[in-house]
């Protein structure tokens, strides 16, 4: 189960604008029972200012049969892929390919089909890595989230992150899978001082770099409601903005702003790793229906 945790407060910095990144925003409307809100999507990514190749890979399905959306939901993900040369975006994109298909086509209910999903990605990644040199010891992080019916699922591998903003606070929703983590839930250092430890990014989970892994999920679905904002990034954000700047940002901003804003800051502060952001705001009805729904927008691909 996922361990929940809140931020205190952090003075934000200036904000620069990002650039090749691809950007995607949807909308829908939560029908499954009295619509409440309408669920807006945007994601952003950005190799960062170190880095020639962006090994992140972030996703986002609304299916367009109605049936399939009431019974499955929406699915986003970001995934960030590590390996020699380019296995880290084989890796990425290979579990963004699989996870999306078998959780659609898996027929059982969100929760237990999402982590089959990526029990199913970690098996064919793995085997790929088997059958050639260049892929050898590939994997990826990966944290997925399904809206459906109200509430929300999770499943998640590595140190990409879920967060949670609500009633002014921000939620770390995911528990990451790493050396430092585990020194912070045996007390030996706080989450801040985690931020700035050594080892920071040696991560103990990974999807496709063993035969099987252990999937983290919640417990139950989580019961969400009108003006929630989600957000998923990898550790090229989290490293270098601190929580509560985010909250600040996706609390001022929409979804779209706020991605542009948040890959800005962290390349304002050296950008040493891909960037990527996915920010899905709940908005409530009544306020949907006084604002224009954001269009679609792609930019230019990261290649």
């Amino acid at each position: 189960m996922f361990t929940w945790w809140k931020k205190s407060k952090q003075k934000p910095s200036d904000r620069d604008r990002s650039q090749q990144r691809v950007e995607q925003t949807e909308s829908e409307s939560d029908q499954s029972r009295a619509p409440e809100y309408e669920v807006v999507v945007s994601l952003q990514t950005d190799p960062g200012c170190q880095r020639e190749l962006n090994e992140d890979q972030i996703f986002f399905h609304r299916p367009d049969d109605p049936a399939l959306l009431e019974k499955k939901g929406l699915l986003v993900l970001v995934a960030d892929g590590m390996g020699g040369h380019s296995a880290g975006e084989v890796a990425s994109g290979m579990a963004v390919e699989i996870i999306n298909r078998a959780y659609f086509d898996d027929a059982s209910k969100p929760g237990p089909a999402l982590k089959s999903a990526l029990q199913q990605a970690n098996s064919e990644i793995h085997k790929a890595s088997l059958g050639q040199d260049g892929l050898r010891g590939m994997g990826t992080t990966c944290t997925a989230l399904v809206l459906q019916n109200g509430s929300a699922v999770a499943a998640h591998v590595g140190d990409s992150r879920l967060y949670l903003v609500r009633g002014g606070q921000i939620y770390l929703m995911t528990e990451d899978h790493s050396e430092v983590m585990e020194m912070v839930k045996r007390g030996l250092i706080s989450l801040e001082e985690a931020r700035h430890h050594p080892d920071k990014n040696v991560i103990l989970r990974a999807i496709g770099s063993h035969p099987e892994v252990q999937v983290s999920t919640w417990d139950e679905p989580f019961p969400t409601r009108g003006g929630d904002r989600f957000l998923l990034c990898s550790d090229g954000l989290y490293d270098l903005v601190e929580d509560d700047e985010i909250k600040r940002v996706i609390e001022q901003s929409e979804p779209a702003e706020a991605c542009e804003s948040l890959i800005a800051l962290a390349k304002e502060r050296g950008g040493h790793d891909n960037i990527s952001v996915a920010v899905v705001s709940l908005v409530p009805l009544s306020e949907s229906r006084t604002k224009p729904v954001p269009e679609t927008r792609e930019l230019e691909a990261v290649k």
